[in-house]
């Protein structure tokens, strides 16, 4: 695994003091985009927080998820929060060590008083002080909130004091491309009130030493709750490894709903993702899931086709000029706006996607614009199956015949790629082990590649024969 020491520096640590009006939540950041390009300290908000101790305990969980491991614990996990401000809401992010849970607490316009939202992304510093004065938070306590540096921090400090290096695995970087993928294929398929949201959550287990919990579960809407089920069934949402919803721990006496999202599943569906959202006065806290908990979401593969073709790649630039820090992603808008079909300007934002540069609510089934303040790019260079991929064609590796195509693989043994209504299937290990269940394999990916390059020559020869050219 690609790992990398990331820097992170901030002009002094965040803090939360008591003033005269009540206690003020300082929140340092670090260098990030935004608008006007990239800054040292971005300063996206101040003001109070409508509801503080649910917002303390959302900003907790977001943290816990980003210091935890839930597979293979003994290894070390910890990097800070993204904060990214998209005008009329905050919106922090973390990844799990082991890449596998994806956890995001959206603070909405109903849950902030105070200037306008800024725009832009970057880290933001969660210490174990600021974590333990946040879990003291009382009930009657408002709580101003600034993120960014303040006035005097801007102009009595020359330079960052505070700088903290961790380790960043590409595996976390393309978890963020993987989840936003995946979370675009789900669909709302439960919502419980507060009473049954916080009796179902406590009852789930709290897991064993390395994390996995014996298999996935499902779980079937009944009446206003949940009841397990042994296998999927139409209507199921799949709990892969539920002590990894131990976050949301931290938030359950203030939650009014529990909303559970995943894709559509038949009775033979293998474990899938799922997202699980906390509804919270003026917030909202969501964990998404891997399907299982020693699998993160870097190894899905749901972004290998857009990656594969030229043009996704430009679509993407075009696109990329169109995103504000929008909440909201409006796929039809930018259609219109860029002279694409819809389907090219969702290929391109999967593409902007492995960058960080978007991502998906399943809440609002819409993808919202972010940066994320790390060399995201390096995410694409370095993604095996890909690499794979692109040294067969180069090779020439790839031999079409009809909706039926051989791969020669670099030891000489011959695969044979077959096209089915669009899908291909491969006779190699990897497709007997996954059935696509995990992206396609490098052979599949070869002769994507291939037809897509022989059909846009057959499109070039008819352009020229329409144009009178032999």
């Amino acid at each position: 695994m690609t790992r990398s020491l990331q820097a992170v520096a901030y002009r002094r640590p965040s803090v939360l003091e008591s003033a005269a009006d009540g206690q003020r939540l300082g929140l340092e950041t670090s260098r990030g985009a935004t608008p006007s390009g990239v800054r040292d300290h971005p300063r996206f908000f101040t003001g109070f927080l409508t509801t503080p101790q649910a917002a303390s305990a959302g900003l907790l969980a977001v943290a816990d998820v980003a210091a935890a491991r839930y597979y293979q614990r003994q290894l070390r996990a910890s990097l800070d929060p993204v904060v990214t401000g998209n005008g009329d809401r905050l919106r922090f992010e973390s990844f799990s060590g082991c890449g596998g849970v994806y956890a995001r607490l959206d603070v909405l316009e109903a849950g902030l008083d105070g200037d306008a939202v800024g725009h832009g992304t970057t880290n933001v510093d969660v210490n174990n002080p600021l974590r333990e004065a946040l879990s003291r938070m009382g009930s009657t306590d408002p709580l101003h909130l600034r993120v960014g540096p303040d006035e005097l921090a801007v102009t009595t400090l020359d330079g960052p004091v505070v700088e903290k290096k961790v380790p960043l695995p590409d595996r976390w970087l393309r978890g963020f491309a993987e989840a936003q993928v995946v979370a675009a294929g789900f669909d709302l398929r439960a919502e419980l009130p507060a009473p049954e949201a916080v009796r179902f959550l406590r009852s789930l287990p709290r897991g064993g030493g390395r994390g996995a919990s014996g298999g996935a579960r499902w779980v079937v809407p009944a009446g206003r709750g949940l009841r397990p089920s042994t296998r999927a069934v139409p209507g199921a949402v799949c709990l892969p490894g539920p002590e990894r919803l131990i976050a949301l721990q931290r938030v359950l006496r203030h939650a009014t709903a529990l909303r559970v999202h995943g894709p559509a599943v038949t009775g033979d569906t293998a474990a899938t993702a799922s997202a699980w959202e906390v509804v919270l006065p003026g917030m909202r806290l969501t964990l998404t899931l891997s399907p299982d908990a020693s699998r993160g979401f870097s190894g899905e593969g749901g972004v290998l086709d857009a990656l594969t073709t030229d043009e996704a790649a430009e679509d993407a630039e075009l696109i990329s000029v169109l995103l504000a820090w929008e909440p909201r992603v409006d796929v039809p808008d930018l259609a219109a706006a860029s002279g694409l079909t819809a389907e090219r300007v969702r290929a391109a934002l999967v593409r902007l996607g492995t960058s960080g540069r978007v991502g998906y609510d399943v809440a609002e089934a819409a993808y919202f614009h972010r940066e994320l303040p790390y060399d995201a790019e390096r995410v694409e260079r370095h993604n095996p199956r890909l690499r794979s991929a692109r040294a067969l064609v180069a090779a020439g590796a790839v031999a079409l015949d009809g909706a039926v195509a051989t791969v020669t693989a670099e030891d000489g043994h011959v695969h044979r790629v077959r096209e089915q209504a669009g899908v291909l299937s491969c006779s190699c290990l990897w497709w007997a082990k996954y059935r696509g269940g995990r992206g396609p394999c490098k052979h599949a990916l070869a002769v994507r590649m291939v037809r897509r390059g022989v059909a846009a020559e057959q499109a070039g020869q008819t352009e020229r024969v329409d144009g009178g050219a032999r």
